[in-house]
C-alpha cells in the first residue's frame, strides 16, 4: 500500500456570491504533520470540509490517497480520521462508552474495539477517566476524547480542525503535546490553525492560505531560510528610557545595524543581517554602552515574518 496523501485540484467553493475557496491546489503526501495556516476567514475549515464530503465543490475535486471523494467517498474516507468544529461528547457518557458509539458507527469488529479502545485513551492520555462522565471534564479533556474518537479505527490520516482553540494556556500544551505524540504513529496529520506558536512548535510543513487561495506550501526549514535571507530583527528592552540622541548617536551606529524603530521609550527594535553571530556582536555592544539593556530577544520568529508578509500582499 502507497503512503497516505490528501489533493485538492482546482478546488473551488461558492456560497452565493462569496468565494471561500478559491481555484485550491494543494498536495501532501507522506508520514508527516502539515499546519494549515490562516487568517480567520481565509477558508481552512470550508477546505477541510469539503475534503471529508461534508459540503460539495462548486467546482473542482478532492482526492484521499488517490480516491476521489465525491465518487467514493466510503473508501477515500475509510483510512481518516476527523476532528472538525470540536462536537459535543453526551455528558451523562463515560469517555469509553462515547468511543463504543463510535466504533459502532466505524463498525469494528468486536476485538479490534476492544484492543483500540483503550489505545484511543491512551494515545490521549485519557486513560485515568475511561469511566468516568464526560459532563464533568473540563473543555480540554473533552477535546481529548474527540481527539481519540477520530483515532479509534487506527487511520493513517488525521484532519484536525483548530484542536486548540477555545482552550486554556494548559489545555492548549496538552492538545500539542498529544499532536506530537501522534507523529511517531506514522501519520499524516493536516492540522489548521491560526495560531503560529502551535505551527512551529508540531508542523513540519506549512500550508498557507488567505481568502482561499494558497499563498505558499513549504517546509518549515524553507521557511526560515526565506526569512533568514532578508536579514534579523531583534528587540532590546532597557531599564530606562532611551534618548533620541543615544538612539541616532549610539545604538544606530553599531556595527551592522542598519535600522533602529522606537517601540516605545524603553524598547527598540533592530534590524540587522542575518545570522547568531551578528546578534551576539550586537548583544555584546550594546551591554557596553550601559544603558540598562535588561533584555535582548528576536522580535518574530521566521514564520510569523513570512505569515504576515503573505497575507499583506495575498491579492
Amino acid at each position: 500500500m502507497s503512503g497516505p496523501s490528501l489533493e485538492t485540484r482546482d478546488l473551488t467553493k461558492t456560497f452565493g456570491r462569496f468565494t471561500a475557496v478559491d481555484g485550491l491546489n494543494l498536495r501532501i503526501e507522506g508520514t508527516k504533520c502539515v499546519g494549515f495556516l490562516g487568517p480567520n476567514g481565509a477558508g481552512k475549515t470550508t477546505t477541510l470540509k469539503l475534503l471529508t464530503d461534508l459540503i460539495f465543490p462548486t467546482r473542482g475535486e478532492c482526492l484521499i490517497d488517490g480516491i476521489p471523494v465525491r465518487k467514493d467517498r466510503k473508501s477515500a474516507l475509510a483510512r481518516c480520521g476527523v476532528l472538525i468544529e470540536s462536537p459535543e461528547v453526551y455528558p451523562s457518557l463515560t469517555p469509553y462508552q462515547a468511543l463504543e458509539m463510535v466504533a459502532d458507527l466505524r463498525d469494528l469488529a468486536p476485538a479490534e474495539r476492544r484492543r483500540r479502545i483503550p489505545e484511543s485513551l491512551e494515545e490521549v492520555k485519557m486513560t485515568e477517566w475511561a469511566d468516568k462522565k464526560v459532563g464533568k471534564f473540563s473543555k480540554g479533556m473533552k477535546q481529548r476524547i474527540n481527539i481519540a474518537a477520530a483515532l479509534v479505527h487506527d487511520p493513517q490520516i488525521l484532519i484536525l480542525d483548530e484542536p486548540a482553540t477555545g482552550l486554556d494556556p494548559r489545555g492548549m500544551a496538552e492538545v500539542r503535546d498529544i499532536v506530537r505524540s501522534l507523529k511517531r504513529r506514522d501519520r499524516l496529520i493536516l492540522m489548521s490553525s491560526h495560531i503560529l506558536p502551535e505551527v512551529t512548535d508540531v508542523c513540519d510543513e506549512v500550508a498557507l492560505i488567505n481568502r482561499g487561495r494558497l499563498l505558499f506550501h513549504e517546509t518549515l526549514d524553507a521557511v526560515t531560510a526565506r526569512f533568514n535571507s532578508a536579514g534579523a530583527t531583534v528587540d532590546a528592552t532597557f531599564a530606562r528610557p532611551v534618548s533620541d540622541g543615544d538612539v541616532d548617536r549610539r545604538v544606530g551606529t553599531l556595527p551592522g545595524v542598519s535600522r533602529v524603530e522606537r517601540l516605545d521609550g524603553r524598547r527598540l527594535r533592530l534590524h540587522l543581517p542575518p545570522g547568531l553571530e551578528q546578534e551576539a556582536s550586537l548583544l555584546k555592544a550594546l551591554a557596553v554602552l550601559d544603558l540598562g539593556l535588561v533584555s535582548f530577544q528576536e522580535s518574530k520568529s521566521a514564520l510569523e515574518e513570512v505569515y504576515l508578509s503573505q497575507i499583506e500582499r495575498g491579492d
